[in-house]
Parts: structure tokens; sequence; C-alpha cells
């Protein structure tokens, strides 16, 4: 493998709404890809920074509230507690997971605005909103319900249509309804700082139009935004009391800034926040700059497709208008995970949630269940049972039994300590290549962000391993040759240590038993083994899954 140059690369992941449960649609939509690319980055050697946290000032926090006569604060506390949790049992490798609820966030996303402003890209505006006059407030989007006026779709947000994908203006809607009290909400007039998104429509189309290596999906949802809906500006403060105060005070009192513009802004506020916190190794507040002021850094966004629009097109424009801060170089954003044919849905209920998940299949399972499945460029259906068919079929039979019976061969036949060897046969050679060659093809793969096609780069070596040892058969050796099956042993041990480390980014637990008999990686590659090693007897590194019952 050629030797490059480390890059600074930014991992930026999706921010969930501390509302509610996730499910295994937003694990395999975001989340999860995001820790296996971040992992093979880091063991490429590249300086990784990957961040995100729990959006608390999402209107769906405020509902759900509401609807339980508890504070904002109440729902936040309970589910970014809850997803911290899942977040550690699944070994997501965070550099920072934070919210957008300190004060950190309030300050870099209050700065970011005066900036705007003062580069005459916000300006105040009077527009009409919709009032409730049942219960006399007006509504922020999510509070508003309606018909779709793209595609009909009766039950769309005021913010975003979720059949179509559409992003709206609440007044768009038709036949609106209140969620508060199911009133017909009637139009005032309010007034609200605008940004001007028109104002950056060129820039944004020359931008897309440089991005030949996005995902089509991708490049096509921004690109047909724009043409056909064009960037229209659009008010970022809302008259409601949970959100960030407003730097100014021209609007007066009771207005706060809205989540849309300030929940993007996490992934500065974020890389901040670690810079100034003790995870940041070199103790320097300004390290973020290496990644946000450094041309020659690469910023990756993980998110679902419905949030194309925010990441390739408004928070572009945001970046544009604050500064020269480093824009998206890489948005691969996932298609939808479908549930017997209904898309993956927590407002829904529609799904697993991952705690449920995590109580049928161990985590590594279920992580390399869910890359096998990954919507990378079409829904993928999801199911109890597929998930437990690639665990047994695949993940068990393939990986997991090659390397308990190679150990177990070790432990049994070479005093238990990893065997040395005189020379390789050419079948030795060709199987050790074999591998060596799927870390070339797996970097190229994860460099394009397909991290199916890693995942199967690296099944690809097992199964090579697999039919190495059934064509040599060292059991059989080990009677009429003990030298010969003791180097068989050997090279099937040595590509194991390299195929080990081709899944690492996507079984990181088990991966991480196997260094306590193989060594820790140095690297992206295969590293030779030392002889004499001792070994324990081995266990199985998973168990079969037993689905009766489980759906």
């Amino acid at each position: 493998m050629s030797v490059t140059e480390p890059v600074n690369v930014l991992v930026a992941v999706a921010w969930p709404y501390a509302s509610g449960s996730r499910h295994i649609g937003h694990l395999a939509g975001a989340y999860l890809p995001a820790d296996i690319f971040a992992r093979q980055q880091r063991l490429v050697g590249n300086r990784v920074l990957m961040v995100s946290g729990s959006d608390v000032h999402g209107t769906p926090i405020t509902v759900r509230a509401e609807a339980e006569g508890v504070s904002p604060q109440d729902i936040v506390d309970r589910y970014h507690s809850q997803i911290l949790e899942q977040w550690d049992r699944l070994g997501m490798s965070w550099d920072l997971y934070t919210t957008t609820g300190t004060d950190n966030h309030a300050r870099v996303t209050q700065d970011m605005f005066l900036a705007q402003l003062e580069n005459g890209f916000i300006d105040r505006r009077v527009s009409e909103q919709f009032y409730d006059p049942e219960v006399e407030r007006f509504l922020p989007d999510r509070y508003i319900e309606g018909e779709c006026p793209h595609c009909g779709y009766g039950d769309a947000r005021g913010d975003q249509c979720d059949n179509c994908g559409k992003t709206l203006d609440p007044i768009e809607l038709i036949h609106p309804r209140s969620k508060l009290s199911g009133a017909t909400p009637e139009r005032r007039q309010t007034e609200h700082f605008y940004y001007r998104y028109s104002d950056f429509t060129d820039r944004l189309r020359s931008y897309l139009d440089s991005k030949t290596d996005w995902r089509p999906h991708v490049v096509n949802f921004a690109k047909g935004w724009l043409e056909d809906e064009g960037l229209q500006d659009r008010a970022i403060t809302r008259d409601i009391d949970w959100g960030i105060d407003i730097p100014v005070d021209d609007l007066g009192p009771g207005k706060k800034i809205y989540v849309w513009y300030d929940a993007v802004i996490g992934y500065l506020s974020a890389s901040k926040e670690w810079a100034a916190g003790d995870r940041n190794p070199s103790g320097d507040p300004q390290k973020w700059r290496d990644w946000w002021e450094n041309r020659d850094s690469r910023h990756v966004y993980f998110i679902g497709k419905d949030n194309i629009p925010f990441h390739a097109l408004f928070w572009p424009a945001q970046l544009m208008g604050a500064g020269d801060l480093h824009l998206p170089d890489s948005i691969p954003a996932n298609q939808y995970v479908t549930f017997k044919g209904g898309k993956a849905s927590a407002s829904r209920g529609i799904g697993l949630t991952i705690a449920d998940a995590l109580e049928i299949f161990e985590p590594d399972a279920l992580r390399f269940a869910l890359a096998a499945a990954l919507p990378e460029h079409a829904d993928t259906e999801v199911s109890v049972e597929e998930i437990g068919r690639r665990i047994n079929e695949e993940l068990v039979a393939t990986w997991g039994n090659l390397v308990n019976r190679v150990l177990s061969m070790v432990y049994k036949n070479c005093d238990g300590r990893i065997p040395g060897t005189s020379g390789h046969h050419t079948e030795d050679l060709e199987l050790l290549a074999t591998v060596d060659a799927a870390f070339d093809a797996g970097a190229a793969q994860f460099a394009q962000v397909e991290l199916k096609a890693g995942l199967r780069t690296a099944m690809k070596a097992a199964q090579a391993t697999n039919g190495y040892l059934n064509a040599t058969e060292p059991w059989k050796l080990q009677k009429t040759d003990a030298e010969r099956a003791a180097q068989v042993l050997h090279t099937a041990l040595s590509a194991i240590n390299g195929v080990r480390v081709l899944l690492a980014p996507y079984l990181p637990f088990t991966s991480e038993r196997l260094d306590s008999v193989l060594g820790a990686p140095t690297g992206w590659r295969r590293d030779p083994l030392a002889a004499g090693t001792p070994i324990a007897k081995p266990t199985p590194l998973f168990a079969k899954v037993e689905l009766e019952g489980a759906e």
C-alpha cells in the first residue's frame, strides 16, 4: 500500500432529537455508517474528529413535553441519557457527543448570527404566521399539520413532508390544523429575522456542480430542489420560549432563534467544545481550526435522505455567509430503512428501537447485520428475521467459526502458542496476497464511503481463508506432517490477523478481544505474527441467534 500524508477528517453526524427512543432505522441511516467510517479512517492514520450531539431545541421535544405535562428539559434529560447509554453499548467512538443546550453552542450560534448580520445576509421582515386562537399563541412549524401542497399527503408537518421529502413553510399547508387544539390556525402578522438564502443560489449551484463524486441521489436531490423551488429566504427566529436567545433585542421579547438554523451549527460548536475540553490531547483550544479553516481537511456528513436540503443547501449557505469556513466535501446520505413496507419512524412507532434490538442481538452482531444492509443507494427492508439470518449464516458461519476453529487447532496442536514457520508454499502466499489486496480495495471503497462494499471485501477475504483451510486440511496433516500442519495454521492465523483489521471498523468489541491474542493493529494493514505468543483456550466470538418468538 502507498503511504500518504495524514488528513484532518471531520466526521459530522446528524443530531437526533432528544424527544424519544431512536430506532435501528436511525442507526443504519446515519450513526453506524459514521462510526464505521471514522474507525477505518483512524486505522489509515488520518486525524479524525467525529462529533454530534442531541438536538434539544427541536419542536418534537416541546410537543412531547406539552403532551406529557412536563418541561422540555425533563424530556431532554430523559432521552439524552438514554441515547448516550445506547451509543456506549454500540461502541460508538465519538470524539465528542454533546447537546445543543450548552452555553458553548449558544455562544457559537450567536457569533455566527452576528457575523452574518454584519455581512448583510440577515434582515428583519414582517410576515404572516399561523396563530392558534384557542390557546392564544403562535405555532412553530411542527405544531401544525396539514395536506402537503406537492404530493397531497394528509399528515405533512409544517416544516417538511415525510412522504415526498419537500421542505415546507407552514403557510403552504392545505387544510392546516393545530396540534395543540385541533383548531384551524389563523394567519397573523409577526416580525422575524430572515436569512437571505436566495443570495447564495448561484454559488450553491457552482458548489453542487463541482461534486462529481457524490452519490447520484444526493446531488440530484439537491440540484433538483434548487432548480424546482429555488432557494427561498427563511425566517430563522420564532415566537417561542424554548431555544437560543437572539443576540440583538430588535424584535422584543418572546422570540428565540429557531431550531433548524441553530442545529446544523452544532457541527462547528461541537468542534470548538472538543478543542476547549479535556478530550483534546493537544490542549490547544484553537485546534478546531485544523478542520474548519484548513482547505486540505475533509468534511464528511452522515445524515438521512430527508436531511439532504439542510446539509447540501442551507448549511453551506450559512457557512458562506459567516466567512471562510470549510464546506461539506461529501454527504453520503443514506436512503430509508423500511419495516414491513413502511418507512422507519420514531414519531409513528414504526420499526425496532435500538433498545429492543440490543435485547435480542449482541452489539457486534447487530452492527454487522445492519452494515450488510445499509440503505446506501436504495431503501432497504429490515426485519428481526433478516438480521438473525445474516448473523447466523454469514457472521457466525463465515467469520466466527473460522476464528474459533483455527485458534482451537493452534491451542491443541501447537502447545497453545502461535506457531512459527520455516517458509510458505505457493498456496500460502496466494492466500496472504489475497488478504493484503483486500486492504487496497477496502481503502478505495471507504474513500467513496461505500461501506457495504467494504464489508463484502472483508468477508471475501474470510471466505478465501476458509477455502484455504478446506483445501489444505491441517487437521489431517497433523497426523502425517506436523511441520506442514503448523505452517498451514501459521498462514491461516496470519490471514485472520489481516481480516480482523478489515472487520475492525464493523466489529469493534470482538476485534478488541482478538487484540489480546494477536496484538493491537498498527494500522490499516496485516501485521506479522509474533511466533511463540501464548494463546488461551478460545471461546466463540459470537453466539447463534435463536429467533423463535423474537419478533
